[in-house]
């Protein structure tokens, strides 16, 4: 069994909601404006194009400020530090080292990632976090300038690494990725709070 890992909820903490209003109480002072705000900087196609490797970060930070009308500054603030602040979801890890065990053990299942994330936040977790060196491989989508949910960045995974669709399961915390991978053949599970995770994969695997 070949399981796929996202990163951003799965195996790191994010909670761009939260993290806006941290750096913007003002604009962003209830969970409804919070989640505007957040949907405004991280759903746009500017953002989608910085994870895809298409923009640098200084032309994201630059028209995000401009097209909300935010001081520049509090924008790359925000922004700049996301590689150096993304923390690993501890539980989530442990699953991740209990699978590498089991193929040490037995052989029988492979680890990878495909995660959409910027260039420069994937070298610093590279650098950051020993435990990505636990993956057989994987895809980064500014590396790549490819993203999910487009089905090209899913079939470049598993054309680099042979991966048999009936014998892959991805995992993600966004219902259009979990989606685009079944629509290849893929198993899924939608990780829709990130405790679940033990339990879903555990669920999964007792499956005849």
């Amino acid at each position: 069994m070949n399981v796929v890992f996202d990163f951003g909820a799965v195996l790191f903490e994010w909670q761009p909601a939260e993290r806006v209003a941290r750096h913007f109480p003002a604009l962003a002072a209830t969970q409804p404006q919070a989640q505007a705000l957040a949907q405004a900087i991280f759903h746009h196609a500017d953002w989608q194009d910085f994870d895809r490797g298409l923009l640098p970060l200084a032309q994201v930070v630059e028209s995000t400020a401009a097209r909300l009308s935010l001081a520049h500054h509090e924008v790359h603030e925000l922004l700049a530090p996301i590689g150096e602040q993304l923390q690993p979801i501890s539980a989530n890890v442990e699953v991740l080292e209990s699978l590498a065990r089991r193929r040490a053990l037995h052989g029988d299942v492979k680890l990878y990632f495909l995660s959409n994330m910027p260039q420069p936040f994937a070298r610093v977790l590279e650098r950051r976090h020993a435990f990505l060196g636990l993956f057989d491989g994987g895809v980064f989508s500014g590396d790549v300038k490819l993203g999910k949910p487009d089905a090209a960045i899913y079939r470049l995974l598993a054309e680099r690494h042979g991966l048999a669709p009936e014998q892959t399961l991805f995992i993600d915390d966004m219902p259009v990725n979990v989606t685009a991978a079944q629509a290849l053949g893929w198993s899924g599970i939608h990780l829709s709070q990130p405790e679940q995770l033990a339990e879903l994969l555990q669920r999964h695997f007792a499956e005849p």
